[in-house]
């Protein structure tokens, strides 16, 4: 339970006192966790706004709530990842870019294109919307364990630094059983969603090796804001289909 509370007063902005313990090899374990109670309220939140209003409103008010239970700590770092890697720099110059706390346009544009795309995946949502809406959360911050087991820190200090003293084990993982295993309810789209998960992580790392050779913390909140939007706009395809 300390570790899961660390969890939730590192990535939300829970009221839960002043934090005790920081311990990160213990805590990204949970994540997923967070991800489930972050979705969960959303999904409640939904439930109660989808009475009054329109889908497309509920889910511009869903997609405001999840930004400000976080903080627009996830949103922070894909702003300041996309105006560090989003153009012809050297690596040097694009971890500056990135450690400096100004918006640029790329940042920008970035944050609102992810925050559309969202919104337009919820939006778009039929069947299985809550549970879709709890699940979701869950697997974008579980791919932070992936960030963080197959790429190296990119920088010498800074926040994310303690997160990578050793490398995360498989076993650390578990917090995967709780949004796959509910997935196990949407029946064969099950299929669709795990698969575009994988998709979706592969390609980050992919790009962020290839460009980069290393992650941030930065790059660790535009993973989860890029697989969040990713699997939100997957899904309501899948619904379309």
């Amino acid at each position: 339970m300390r570790n899961l509370i660390s969890a939730l007063q590192f990535i939300t902005i829970f009221p839960l006192g002043k934090a005790r313990d920081f311990d990160p090899p213990k805590m990204v374990p949970y994540f997923p966790l967070v991800g489930i109670l972050l979705g969960l309220l959303v999904a409640l939140f939904d439930a109660v706004v989808i009475r009054f209003w329109t889908p497309p409103v509920a889910a511009l008010l869903d997609v405001i709530l999840l930004a400000v239970l976080t903080g627009a700590f996830h949103l922070d770092g894909l702003g300041d990842t996309a105006d560090g890697l989003l153009g012809p720099r050297s690596r040097d110059t694009a971890l500056e870019i990135m450690k400096d706390s100004r918006l640029g346009t790329m940042g920008l544009v970035a944050i609102l294109f992810g925050l559309s795309l969202k919104w337009g995946g919820v939006a778009s949502l039929d069947a299985h919307r809550s549970i879709l809406l709890i699940m979701i959360p869950a697997y974008a911050r579980a791919g932070i364990l992936f960030g963080m087991r197959y790429l190296p820190y990119g920088r010498s200090d800074g926040t994310g630094k303690p997160f990578f003293g050793e490398k995360i084990a498989l076993k650390r993982f578990w917090g995967l059983i709780f949004p796959i295993g509910l997935s196990l309810i949407l029946g064969l789209k099950a299929i669709w969603l795990n698969l575009a998960f994988g998709m979706i992580i592969v390609m980050i790392l992919l790009f962020y090796k290839k460009r980069m050779g290393c992650i941030t913390g930065d790059m660790l909140g535009a993973m989860v804001e890029i697989t969040e939007a990713g699997l939100f706009l997957m899904m309501s395809l899948g619904a379309a289909l």
